[in-house]
């Protein structure tokens, strides 16, 4: 059975990065019937956050991305990992050095001054005499002296590395924490995963937990190693750029739809297809189909997917998702002319509910600039105010009479339409921009938009 795993830090937010990687093997899983486990790595106690796990959680709640079994904390583990260490002493393959760090400071300023490469020495690898005084020892794991570490990654292929690039790493610090490369590993080979899917910044740490597999007779994973996003100018996402907290998004408008979409295609790709439903992704998604480039975050395609996704939505999943910014249309008898005015132009749900509430609530201003350019014409006023009478002479009520009470009015009076539309726009919805001036004026009906209308031509 293939079995993936997601396994954040909860030392910030999970940011976008993160969430790909775990989509990637969200989708993996998924897709062969296996498993997919979220571990948090909390063993660095000092910079842990309660609120940064939340986060985590709410994230994959809100994208929809189920885990099996319960959250793993490694926080919990600690006297599994210290079986492990005791077991690497016992058996040899490990060992207590009691190096402090004047000396490793001084060695490494040794072999820099000789050009060489900084790494531990071995001085303590097959030591038998009396431990120092007062030292605290760190466990370090005994490393192959020679040959090749080798390794297939599903992304980046074969990879070769030399065993003396990998020194005696320390599994185990003075104050008996065990390190990350050894819990992972532990973690990984216990838990039963099969492939780990990650980024590629983690790709040098798999020589060292290669070495600790080897060491405890664990079976070895597949590993693919997925490059960073970045950002339009090819540097490292930062927060200006996309890289912020995902429930931000959800905050700012963005629909999970439209985020996993989004960010199945960066590095990932099936022919020029651009948009995926979850079950397509899961058909479809394969990491040798990864690409090994540098992918690159595009605020304009995420804004053109929600804008999608927008559209796709039923009248009454859109009214429900809107409550939370601040528009409560659920039980409104127009709910679906309001939606059908607004959600065309709308790129996420912020400008969907700002656009609504454009219509719904009367201005209490106007722009400033929108007002010059409108009534720049002095007899802008009057004409509002005859098509203002003309309206209540007629008493339209459909979108359709509407309509036609405007052509016929931009006829009558042998004017272009702007010359109507503009005040009239700048009167129903206190700027320049919006949806059709029928479609208003029917959502808010005839006395609301007659009211509107005085509004701004009186004085």
């Amino acid at each position: 059975m293939i079995v993936t795993r997601f396994a954040p830090s909860p030392t910030g937010y999970l940011h976008i990065g993160g969430l790909r990687t775990a989509l990637f093997s969200w989708l993996w899983a998924r897709k062969n019937g296996g498993k997919f486990l979220l571990r948090i790595e909390d063993t660095d106690m000092a910079r842990n956050s309660q609120q940064a796990v939340k986060a985590i959680i709410e994230a994959f709640d809100w994208v929809g991305m189920s885990y099996d079994e319960e959250v793993y904390y490694q926080s919990k583990r600690f006297d599994i990992y210290k079986e492990y260490i005791d077991k690497l002493l016992t058996d040899g393959k490990a060992y207590k050095c009691y190096m402090t760090k004047e000396e490793l400071d001084v060695l490494r300023e040794e072999q820099m001054a000789k050009k060489e490469r900084t790494r531990y020495d071995g001085r303590y690898r097959d030591f038998n005499g009396t431990p120092p005084v007062g030292i605290e020892p760190v466990i370090r794991i005994k490393a192959p002296l020679d040959g090749i570490i080798t390794f297939v990654d599903g992304v980046k292929g074969e990879i070769n590395i030399a065993s003396s690039e990998v020194d005696d790493f320390i599994i185990a610090r003075s104050d008996g924490i065990p390190t990350y490369n050894f819990v992972v590993a532990i973690d990984d080979a216990l838990m039963g995963v099969t492939d780990v899917i990650r980024g590629d910044d983690h790709l040098y740490n798999t020589p060292k937990q290669i070495v600790i597999y080897n060491a405890l007779g664990f079976t070895i994973p597949k590993f693919a190693h997925v490059a960073m996003i970045n950002n339009e100018q090819g540097k490292k996402l930062s927060k200006r750029d996309g890289a912020v907290d995902v429930m931000d998004y959800k905050h700012n408008g963005f629909l999970p739809e439209a985020i996993l979409n989004f960010l199945v295609r960066l590095g990932w790709s099936h022919g020029d297809q651009e948009i995926f439903s979850i079950e397509e992704m899961i058909k479809l998604f394969d990491p040798k189909d990864i690409n090994k480039s540098s992918s690159s975050y595009n605020l304009d395609k995420l804004y053109w997917l929600n804008s999608h996704y927008i559209k796709q939505k039923s009248d009454d999943e859109l009214s429900f998702l809107l409550v939370d910014f601040g528009v409560d249309i659920i039980n409104n008898s127009k709910k679906s002319d309001i939606l059908n005015a607004t959600k065309e132009r709308a790129k996420t749900l912020v400008e969907l509910s700002s656009q609504i509430k454009l219509i719904l609530e009367a201005p209490k201003s106007y722009d400033e600039k929108a007002f010059a350019k409108a009534f720049k014409d002095e007899s802008a006023k009057e004409l509002l105010k005859a098509f203002g009478s003309s309206l209540e002479a007629l008493k339209p009520q459909a979108k359709e009479d509407y309509h036609k009470a405007l052509e016929d009015f931009v006829s009558q009076n042998s004017i272009g339409f702007g010359k109507i539309a503009q005040p009239l726009r700048l009167a129903l919805l206190g700027e320049l921009s919006g949806a059709g001036l029928d479609e208003i004026m029917e959502i808010i009906g005839l006395d609301e938009s007659l009211k509107r209308i005085e509004n701004i031509t009186k004085g």
